[in-house]
């Protein structure tokens, strides 16, 4: 009898130590927001956004101008001018249209690879600190909310932001590239 007790109770005290699992979650969402490298890359597309859009505001600029050149001379103009020259502006358009998708389309794919990178290096970082820290499990929390209740003390998002943060470093000016080069291409 006692060595069935004796039995019981360490098939008890396995499965209690087997529960002891260590969990927490990060909220991800504030994790991609608040990291360093994250905003200083976000100043770093705006800047280049904004670059672009100046670049081809001014192309835009120009070419406005010549629309209202033709609309002031188009009255004294042939039949057939007045039908090239309308031909000659369409391209022109539609050439400037195909230049803006382009450039529209080339930092968002730049934007993307970078955010993609970012977000597995969040993923791996907040892996190796749950292995370094002895957690079972750390979930992921964000404004869908997969979690929908947690005890308090289990969110480390702030704990893995500063250590991230602390790691990346960073740089208070954000350098970036000239796109000039890229728009001529």
């Amino acid at each position: 009898m006692i060595r069935r007790f004796i039995g019981i109770a360490a098939v008890a005290i396995m499965m209690v130590s087997c529960n002891e699992q260590k969990t927490a979650y990060v909220d991800t969402t504030k994790i991609v927001q608040e990291y360093k490298e994250m905003k200083d890359v976000e100043a770093e597309f705006t800047s280049k956004s904004d670059s672009v859009r100046k670049q081809l505001d001014s192309v835009a600029r120009v070419f406005q101008q010549e629309v209202q050149a033709y609309q002031t001379e188009m009255n004294s103009m042939s039949e057939s001018q007045r039908k090239e020259k309308e031909q000659e502006l369409m391209q022109k358009q539609q050439m400037l249209q195909q230049q803006q998708q382009m450039q529209s389309n080339r930092l968002r794919e730049q934007s993307n690879v970078v955010m993609d990178s970012i977000v597995k290096k969040i993923k791996d970082y907040v892996k190796d600190y749950g292995k370094d820290n002895g957690y079972t499990y750390i979930f992921g929390s964000n404004e869908s909310a997969n979690i929908m209740y947690a005890e308090e003390g289990l969110d480390i998002t702030q704990d893995v932001l500063k250590k991230m943060n602390e790691d990346y470093g960073g740089s208070e000016e954000v350098e970036t590239e000239t796109v000039e080069e890229e728009v001529e291409d």
